[in-house]
């Protein structure tokens, strides 16, 4: 169907590579030619070796799940007939250990603020928004990680 393109560049700037003193920091670019700077989590990395003004993988995935739950609610919103003015996600991933140890983000919690326009769904008709939206989105459906959104 089609294909999706980053390409992630490090470079290794010093000598203490083998010791383990290297910096993690790093650049994702995409098609569109957007650079953004990339590291790991400080809370998995300490300083010097990596910025936390960089992305955090752990944090892109939140946000993907989050702007393709978005994105997929704006547009069954849209085919039904109501009016979405704004939409804001402040999504929480939760990190824990997998049954062999390794840490994986197990579940995300999407906490969507909606402004609707004049016609507004019901409290039963915005949860089969969400639900729909979670059932058609790609990358849930890409995922093992349970996504709830919180009410």
């Amino acid at each position: 169907m089609s294909d999706h393109k980053a390409l992630i560049r490090w470079q290794n700037n010093g000598p203490d590579f083998l010791k383990g003193k290297y910096s993690r920091e790093h650049s994702w670019t995409f098609d569109g030619g957007l650079t953004v700077p990339g590291s790991p989590s400080p809370s998995n990395v300490p300083a010097p070796w990596c910025n936390p003004a960089g992305v955090d993988p752990e944090e892109a995935f939140v946000a993907a799940i989050s702007s393709c739950h978005m994105l997929t609610f704006l547009f069954i919103a849209y085919r039904k007939g109501f009016q979405v003015d704004r939409y804001e996600d402040d999504a929480v991933g939760h990190m824990t250990k997998n049954d062999q140890g390794a840490p994986w983000i197990s579940s995300v919690t999407l906490h969507p603020k909606i402004t609707y326009g004049d016609k507004r769904p019901s409290p039963v008709e915005e949860e089969q928004l969400h639900h729909e939206s979670h059932e058609q989105c790609i990358i849930a459906n890409s995922v093992k990680t349970e996504v709830t959104v919180a009410r």
